[in-house]
Formats: structure tokens, C-alpha cells, sequence
């Protein structure tokens, strides 16, 4: 199943619990972006049994551009993120 566009949140290393999108994956790793740290331009390679998958994906829009490879702006990432800490996360 392609997880492009899905949230994940890192379960191993000095980001636990972060969350972050799946911007791509390969055989062993998903390649994860927050907008911040983690850009586009360099999205973080983290190995897939590190991470916790989640069933909720980013909005329509912003979906439908990374899985057909258009431009997106980490301040979208960054958007989508705010908007799923704010209504999943408890701090």
C-alpha cells in the first residue's frame, strides 16, 4: 500500500514521537518531512519498523500533489502538520 501523504510518528532515535508526512518510501525506509527540520528538499530517511503509521492522511489537496509529484511547499507540510497536532496530540 503507497503511504505517500500519510502522518507517521517516529517510535525510535533522538525524534520519538515526532510527527512528520510521508513524502516517499522505498523497500526498507520511508523518507519523512515536518517543513522545519526535515524539508522536501532533504526529507528524513528513517528505517519503517521505527515508525508508527497512523490512518490519517493529509487534506485532498495537498494529497493529491505529493502523490502525483507536484510542487509543494514545506509551509503546507508544515500547515497539515499544525492541523493534526491540534486535533490529535495532547500535550
Amino acid at each position: 500500500m503507497e503511504m505517500t501523504g500519510y502522518f507517521a510518528i517516529s517510535r525510535a532515535g533522538h525524534d520519538k514521537d515526532s510527527v512528520y508526512i510521508i513524502v516517499g518510501s522505498d523497500a526498507k525506509y520511508f523518507f519523512l518531512c515536518d517543513g522545519k527540520l526535515k524539508k522536501l528538499a532533504k526529507p528524513k530517511k528513517k528505517s519503517k519498523k521505527h515508525i508508527q503509521l497512523t490512518t490519517e492522511k493529509v487534506g485532498e489537496e495537498l494529497y493529491a500533489k505529493l502523490v502525483n509529484r507536484e510542487k509543494v511547499y514545506d509551509e503546507e507540510i508544515k500547515y497539515a502538520l499544525r492541523i493534526y497536532n491540534e486535533t490529535h496530540r495532547k500535550f
